[in-house]
């Protein structure tokens, strides 16, 4: 991953209290991650850091679309999103962020990346399953849906045959039922 400044936070010269940083992202952002699960993406996100006397709260809040195929017909299709999460930053010894909710940087740290929280954040609130709206609705007309209707006719006739039986079958069948 390359990193950018744009995601750099600089904390020292910030006052107590609130701050707002306003976010939109686009596919050069996760390009930079390598992540390739959606053609485009368009989404606010909103961040904003609270700085108090020993520590720092970061709330991140995102809403827009992603660009995703069908996971049932292949069919892009603008997928709306939206989340949040929570960090606090506490000042430590040694920089650990094995916690989720909580980030600990060395003493002498004088600004905080957020890229990775913002990535995690998005990816996070896509749905394992993405089904096209118009596959829920009916009204989306496309060759993989035309297809999966044809296979079910085929089915329903190769099970007829399966239940027509041959006759000299039924009648040693009698023989075992006969004892």
């Amino acid at each position: 991953m390359k990193v950018s400044k744009e995601y750099l936070i600089p904390f020292i010269g910030l006052k107590l209290g609130k701050h707002q940083f306003d976010y939109q992202i686009d596919k050069t952002f996760f390009d930079r991650f390598e992540y390739d699960e959606f053609e485009k993406c368009d989404v606010k996100v909103d961040v904003v850091l609270e700085k108090k006397t020993t520590m720092l709260e970061l709330h991140f809040k995102h809403n827009g679309t992603v660009n995703v195929p069908c996971d049932l017909t292949g069919e892009p299709f603008d997928l709306p999103i939206k989340g949040k999460i929570r960090l606090v930053v506490q000042f430590g010894d040694v920089f650990n962020d094995e916690n989720e909710e909580l980030l600990i940087l060395p003493h002498g740290e004088h600004q905080i990346d957020i890229a990775q929280y913002i990535y995690e954040m998005i990816v996070l609130s896509i749905p394992f399953k993405r089904v096209h709206p118009g596959v829920k609705d009916g009204s989306l007309k496309s060759n993989a849906i035309e297809n999966q209707d044809h296979q079910k006719v085929k089915e329903k006739k190769e099970d007829k045959k399966e239940h027509e039986t041959d006759p000299r079958w039924d009648e040693l069948k009698k023989l075992l039922t006969d004892k």
